[in-house]
């Protein structure tokens, strides 16, 4: 039966349809105070970031100096402005995810990198800790090419560090960013709403070097940017917030 595995990433042909209109319309961040759609100031960035339950993903980001807004949602997948159930389901291809904008004149996309990898274990394939499923897998949704050359470098650099300390491959996917569909309103921002929430990230307590080491990252060392995993998105550098 389709959706029978948890850990099986669905095709586009077995996806479920989704539907034309957004699940979430407007609205404003619960800790920020900052609208969390778009049309977004000029000179904010991007990023996207899946690294298991969103909730608990999102306050690692909104808590960084120079981050605009942050929103949870679901991307990576196929179905069309899908909802929190069918997004559980596995039958949309998509993982739990979080939408960063930031003002890179503050804060340097490297240091979105480091909070990613060590917020959660990258080593862990389709779960993090006792949260199981293709939506709660690892992976860097990226935007153009400095994005990708700069994730897929810091992704080598991590891969060493967690090696060194005997842990596993990394499984995290770097995907090029295409659709961003806003999750349902009383998931933003879940964890300032509800302070004693559940949080199931927990990260392997190694640091990453990025931070020491940004001047290798930028002078190439990164290694193959299409390994471990290859991407089932197609390479796009437009990404699309809240569209159907």
């Amino acid at each position: 039966m389709l959706g029978s595995s948890k850990t099986r990433l669905v095709n586009e042909r077995e996806a479920l349809e989704g539907r034309a209109d957004p699940v979430l319309s407007d609205g404003i961040h619960h800790v920020l105070a900052t609208p969390l759609q778009p049309p977004f100031p000029e000179g904010c960035e991007t990023a996207i970031f899946a690294l298991g339950c969103f909730w608990g993903a999102e306050r690692l980001f909104w808590r960084l100096p120079g981050v605009h807004v942050t929103a949870v949602g679901y991307s990576g997948g196929y179905t069309p402005n899908p909802t929190y159930e069918e997004v559980c389901s596995g039958m949309t291809g998509h993982a739990e995810a979080v939408l960063v904008v930031f003002r890179p004149d503050q804060i340097p996309y490297e240091r979105l990198l480091k909070t990613f990898w060590e917020g959660h274990d990258p080593t862990q394939g389709m779960r993090q800790g006792n949260d199981v499923g293709t939506q709660y897998r690892s992976a860097i949704f990226t935007n153009g090419q400095a994005q990708r050359d700069a994730a897929a470098a810091s992704r080598r650099l991590y891969g060493d560090a967690l090696r060194s300390r005997r842990f596993g491959d990394i499984t995290t996917d770097i995907a090029h960013a295409s659709h961003f569909y806003y999750a349902e309103a009383h998931h933003q921002q879940y964890l300032a709403k509800n302070p004693s929430g559940y949080c199931g990230l927990g990260g392997t307590g190694i640091a990453c070097p990025i931070g020491t080491d940004t001047q290798r990252m930028r002078d190439g060392d990164g290694g193959d940017p299409a390994s471990p995993t290859t991407s089932t998105q197609a390479p796009t550098s437009t990404l699309e917030v809240g569209t159907g």
